[in-house]
Formats: structure tokens, C-alpha cells, sequence
């Protein structure tokens, strides 16, 4: 039987609308100095490398948010990919795979998730990062990203530069300045340490991931043109996770960024039928962010909102939907 027959036949797409028939939750005292969607959800500044930077560089972003003094924000975060953070203002706080980890001024590397990560923050904060490509990691001689899956290091245990990563960003410069000088940070970091190129056969599968993530593995390694076990090897190392569970996290990924509004609607029928049935949506759903479709949509989500949106404004420029920088479907 025909997969996406199957999942229309038994309304999961019905179940998808239901879940968007009012707008997303927001929390009134995050103001992001950044902007809103039309909903209302915060977002970050963000844009794509430099062409020298695209095989090792995914997205820069800045996030800069207003609260008031001494309110905690009690969100999460759920990331595909390793990334350098630098949280320039704020008092932190992440329940990692080894448990509650605290920080305010520091630059950290997160490995990927294979589920949110519950994360606060208390009073405004600031933070800029970088989203790293698959394999770039393991070609700047990093650790081991199955071994930071749901857990992060600093600067400092990894023996980094993280005072300069801290004195990056003045503070009267733009996003685009601070943008630019993370850039040229990422230029120096990769002269240092790379011992190697990035994987080409990750960066075609991540670029399979966003295209169309119910493909089996076992047609991705016919496509690229490797074995299967290589494959599931190399995606293992680069991207800390077995192929079915990127692809299942990529699934539930898209989903999210639906049902908070930060998605092509027009994707909606297609990202809806993915699941066999609303059963398996919700499921698959609760597994990776810890509740259901309804309660992600009835509670604020501002932090892991803003990370979907950053993720989907890479995701719709990589399979052309918008051309990079141009205006995205939730403005």
C-alpha cells in the first residue's frame, strides 16, 4: 500500500490542521530585538556563510531578546547539527545528558539532539553561534559528536580560543557586523585545526534530510553510491545518530516549525502525510519534544521556535524554495 495513501486515508492530515486552527502560543515578555512573525513569534537575525565558509558552515545567527529583570523563560532546545553558541548576556541553564549544566558569559559547543533539551534563562539575554555543517566537526579534529549527542562543552575544557570568541561582538555593531565577525573567527578556527574536508557524503545526505526525509536508507545508499554500512558509519560519526534517526528527528523537525508558523504552508499537506497516521504523529512527536502536537502549539515555545525558524530558513533556501536572504513565507 501506498505510504502516503495510507496516511491520508486515515486523517492525519485532518489532525495537522486541527493543531494550527489558532495561532501558536506566545510568551508577551520575550521581545526580540530581532523582529516577530506575523503570529507573534520571536525570531533571531540570521543568514547563510560565505562561499568560502559553505562546506563547513550551515547558518550564523544572532539572537538578542528583551525580558524583564528576573523573568525565566523555560523553554528548550532541539538542534539537528552541532553548533558554536556564545551567550554574551544571560544566566543559563541546560539539563544535558549529564545533567544541569550552568553558564552566563561562555562559548560552548553543542552537540546535536536526539530530543529537546530542556533549557531557561533568566533576564535578557544575548547569544550568537554558529550552526556547523555535518562532518565539520570531525574535519576541525573536534570531539567525537556521538559523544556530545544531548550534551555541550565549553570553550575552555576543549582548549578553544573562548576569549575570543567573548570579545567578538561589540556592542553598538549590528548583527550583520557581529555576523561578519563570527566569520572571520570561523576563518582562523578552520586555518588552526582542520586536518581534513568535511564528508561530501554527509553534506548530500543532510541535503537529503531536508528534502524528503521518509526515504528509506537503504535508497539513500543506493543513491549516493555507497554501502550502506559506510554510510550508516559516516552518518553515525558526523551527524551522532543512526540514519533512521536523523531522519526521523528531520520529519519531526518540519513538523514543529509547522504547527509554531515557521514554515512554508504551503508544505503543510506534504509534511502532514509523512506520519502513516495522526497515531504515529503523535507518537513520534511526543518522543522527540515531550509533548504532544496540541501542547507544543498551547504552550510558548520561544527558544526552540526560534531555532526552527533558523533551521527552515536554511532548509527552504537549500531546496530553492526561497532564494538566500530573500523574504520567508512568515514575514
Amino acid at each position: 500500500m501506498d505510504r502516503r495513501g495510507l496516511g491520508r486515508g486515515n486523517g492525519c492530515l485532518r489532525g495537522a490542521e486541527v493543531s494550527r486552527s489558532s495561532k501558536p502560543a506566545i510568551d508577551s515578555a520575550v521581545v526580540s530585538a530581532n523582529g516577530a512573525t506575523r503570529d507573534g513569534q520571536p525570531i533571531s537575525f540570521s543568514r547563510a556563510p560565505a562561499p568560502d565558509l559553505e562546506r563547513w558552515v550551515g547558518r550564523f545567527y544572532v539572537t538578542v531578546v528583551d525580558m524583564p529583570a528576573g523573568h525565566r523563560l523555560d523553554c528548550g532546545l532541539l538542534s539537528d547539527f552541532a553548533s558554536i553558541r556564545v551567550q554574551l548576556r544571560g544566566k543559563w541553564q541546560a539539563t544535558t545528558a549529564e545533567g544541569v549544566k550552568t553558564s552566563e558569559q561562555a562559548a560552548m559547543l553543542f552537540g546535536p539532539h536526539s530530543r529537546r533539551m530542556p533549557i531557561s534563562v533568566t533576564g535578557s539575554f544575548a547569544s550568537v553561534g554558529v550552526f556547523l555543517r555535518p562532518g565539520a566537526c570531525h574535519a576541525l579534529n573536534g570531539p567525537e559528536i556521538s559523544g556530545l549527542t544531548d550534551n555541550l562543552a565549553t570553550f575552555t575544557q576543549l582548549h578553544m580560543p573562548e576569549s575570543r570568541w567573548l570579545t567578538l561582538c561589540d556592542p553598538d555593531a549590528t548583527p550583520e557586523e557581529w555576523t561578519l565577525a563570527m566569520e572571520n573567527e570561523m576563518r582562523s578556527l578552520i586555518a588552526d585545526r582542520a586536518v581534513r574536508e568535511p564528508d561530501q557524503i554527509s553534506a548530500r545526505f543532510e541535503a537529503a534530510t531536508f528534502s524528503d526525509p521518509t526515504v528509506s536508507v537503504a535508497q539513500l545508499a543506493n543513491d549516493l553510491g555507497v554501502e550502506q554500512r559506510r554510510l550508516e558509519r559516516i552518518v553515525k560519526r558526523d551527524f551522532g545518530m543512526t540514519p533512521k534517526q536523523v531522519l526521523r528527528r528531520a520529519r519531526a523537525l518540519d513538523m514543529a516549525s509547522h504547527l509554531r508558523g515557521v514554515a512554508d504552508q504551503d508544505e503543510a499537506d506534504a509534511l502532514a502525510l509523512r506520519y502513516y497516521d495522526q497515531s504515529h504523529l503523535i507518537r513520534e512527536f511526543t518522543a522527540m519534544f515531550g509533548m504532544s502536537p496540541r501542547q507544543f502549539v498551547e504552550r510558548p515555545q520561544p527558544l526552540i521556535t526560534i531555532g526552527l525558524e533558523t533551521r527552515q530558513s536554511r532548509r527552504l533556501e537549500a531546496i530553492q524554495r526561497i532564494a538566500p536572504g530573500g523574504i520567508k513565507p512568515w514575514e
